[in-house]
């Protein structure tokens, strides 16, 4: 597959990059994806809750009525369940909701979720640039030169940038990555990706193996 590759003003530059066929161009497997973006999420997840079970509420342990003879259910401690202010049943306790992933299943995962962006024509690439120093303003142009503005839009670095990266906090709905941090959720999370053509390389061979 091969794709038109214009400068950060939207103009063609006459130079087409050829996008493998075995990472852009695959049968996108959406289990792999789904899986990918479900522990991408679970890992977000402090797990930090935590309610107060029988044995850790503060109370009286008298038995609060006699055994027989009321007519009600009979009860013992204040600090029951049953009781409003009581213990929780079961309650959530702190826990880690990460788990495990096989590296060739990730790998998969990204691949999908690039052909899925490549079939739906949502892929732009652009000639390598960087800002001298960080200005929102010239980010928003480019935005603006790629036709993005509105639109959730992911960039694709081939090295950190520091500049370019700043340059972007400030846009909402833009992201800006290195090669070596695209995931899978960040990709379906775009409705657009914009790859500097320095990070086609990176990519390619690590997703090929």
């Amino acid at each position: 597959m091969e794709i038109a590759v214009v400068d950060i003003k939207g103009k063609d530059t006459g130079r087409k990059a050829k996008l493998a066929d075995a990472v852009f161009g695959i049968e996108p497997n959406e289990h792999a994806v789904y899986l990918d973006v479900k522990q991408y999420l679970a890992n977000q997840r402090q797990g930090t809750h935590k309610a107060k079970e029988r044995a850790e509420i503060s109370g009286s342990t008298r038995k609060i009525k006699k055994q027989k003879g009321t007519g009600t259910a009979r009860a013992g401690s204040i600090k029951s369940p049953i009781f409003r202010g009581g213990g929780r049943i079961f309650g959530p306790r702190p826990r880690s909701y990460s788990f495990k992933l096989n590296k060739g299943l990730k790998r998969l995962a990204r691949k999908s979720a690039l052909s899925l962006k490549a079939k739906n024509e949502a892929i732009t690439i652009v000639e390598d640039f960087q800002f001298d120093t960080p200005k929102t303003k010239e980010f928003a142009e480019v935005i603006k030169a790629l036709g993005l503005e509105g639109r959730k839009s992911l960039f694709v670095l081939g090295e950190p940038n520091k500049n370019v990266y700043l340059s972007s906090r400030n846009f909402r709905g833009s992201e800006v990555v290195s090669a070596s941090e695209l995931s899978t959720y960040k990709i379906m999370n775009a409705n657009n990706i914009v790859f500097l053509e320095g990070s086609l390389e990176g990519i390619e061979s690590n997703l090929s193996k």
